[in-house]
């Protein structure tokens, strides 16, 4: 399998743009949220994570298939 290096730097791109959209949009309630991400635990952050990731990946499949 070859990587395709401009799908990749253009997947970079627009997660960077999508990262920068809350806090240009609303800088005070980002910092909110990332206090309230502050104070969550360890195995909490973990699932989002992990179903963050399995969600990505079902985007992705359907988005190629």
């Amino acid at each position: 399998m070859r990587i395709a290096w401009p799908e990749l730097a253009a997947a970079l791109g627009l997660l960077l743009v999508i990262e920068g959209i809350l806090p240009f949009l609303n800088p005070r309630g980002m910092r909110r949220a990332l206090e309230r991400i502050a104070s969550v635990d360890d195995g909490t952050l973990r699932a989002a994570g992990i179903a963050s990731m399995l969600a990505g990946v079902l985007v992705l499949w359907f988005a190629r298939h």
